[in-house]
């Protein structure tokens, strides 16, 4: 058993990102060599440097959605309903977190604006499964509000500040942030290469965002995301890899999706549907040979998967050079690049 305790490091708050930089692009890079742990510091558009022509970026085009709605209960209380994914294709149930979870119990009702959400039950993971009495994008783009992760502290300075470039599917509840980093500028770049690009879909949900609250790594239990990786896509990572190219998975849901995908057979088939991949040291990867990705928290699950890809040791001696460097952390800080 591996104790969570051994994946944690102490951060500056003061190295917390708030804003995204301007240009995204313009974002400090750091990049990790798995061969021989040696480190480099560029400018996350100098991340072309490091692709050939014929190697394959894959992004995630999920979007982010104003998840989060606040309401009325029928006492006159304060309520809040944290939307995670739709559980129909008339997007009238959803699973979902509550606020004050005591007192939204099933049978209960939240209005928000004369849309009425029931409480239909409660899950094995401490969330709901609620009902809309209507629903619709426009709706919950009106009266919903865009979930930051709490450590963002200020208010965003530009709606587009936590959607990527790539961004067209709705459906996530914490934006892809590795790319985050991306400009058209940058695709424009990276085409010029040659570098071929394919879009995999994963809604960053609870699973994404959900700390190790578990003793032992073991026993934490990942909460399912909804994946789609098409035909075209995975016929794609096979082409790169049959040519000898190499697959550039940008952000840790691309990982997740990509290597759920890959399963024990090792080779990239399309797929839709659920995956609760949780990636720890020790696990095989066969889709993925470079990652580009942000900073992450301590004691978390994305922090166990670069590790995974890396080593502890690697990842915790650029962890600790990024925080002497004063590298900025989390969701709009810099980057790692990792070969």
């Amino acid at each position: 058993m591996t104790k969570i305790a051994a994946y944690d490091y102490r951060l500056p708050p003061e190295l917390i990102a708030q804003h995204p930089v301007d240009p995204r692009d313009a974002a400090r890079l750091l990049v990790l060599d798995r061969a021989t742990g040696e480190i480099g510091h560029r400018l996350f558009r100098d991340v072309v440097d490091y692709m050939a022509p014929g190697d394959l970026l894959v992004v995630n085009n999920t979007r982010v959605i104003a998840a989060r709605l606040h309401g009325r209960l029928p006492s006159g209380g304060k309520g809040e309903v944290f939307l995670l994914r739709p559980l129909d294709g008339e997007l009238l149930r959803w699973e979902a977190l509550v606020r004050p979870g005591r007192k939204l119990q099933p049978g209960d009702r939240l209005l928000v604006n004369g849309v009425e959400i029931q409480v239909e039950s409660r899950n094995s993971f401490g969330g709901r499964t609620v009902r809309f009495s209507a629903f619709d994008w426009d709706f919950l783009e009106e009266r919903g509000e865009i979930p930051l992760p709490p450590y963002i502290k200020a208010p965003l300075r530009q709606e587009g500040d936590y959607q990527t470039i790539f961004a067209r599917k709705r459906g996530a509840v914490a934006a892809p942030t590795a790319g985050l980093h991306f400009t058209p500028e940058l695709i424009s770049s990276l085409q010029n290469k040659g570098i071929n690009r394919v879009e995999v879909t994963l809604h960053a949900g609870l699973g994404t965002f959900r700390p190790i609250r578990a003793e032992e790594i073991e026993d934490h239990q990942m909460h399912e995301e909804e994946f789609s990786l098409s035909i075209e896509a995975a016929a794609a990572i096979r082409e790169t890899h049959r040519r000898g190219g190499k697959v550039f998975a940008c952000g840790t849901t691309v990982v997740r999706a990509l290597e759920t995908a890959a399963g024990s057979a090792g080779e990239v088939q399309a797929m839709d549907g659920l995956t609760g991949l949780f990636i720890t040291p020790g696990f095989p990867f066969y889709a993925c040979d470079a990652i580009i990705t942000n900073f992450h928290l301590p004691k978390s699950t994305l922090l166990l998967l670069v590790s995974a890809f890396s080593s502890r040791e690697q990842i915790f001696n650029a962890y600790q050079e990024a925080v002497n460097l004063r590298y900025r952390f989390f969701s709009f800080g810099d980057a790692m690049l990792i070969l």
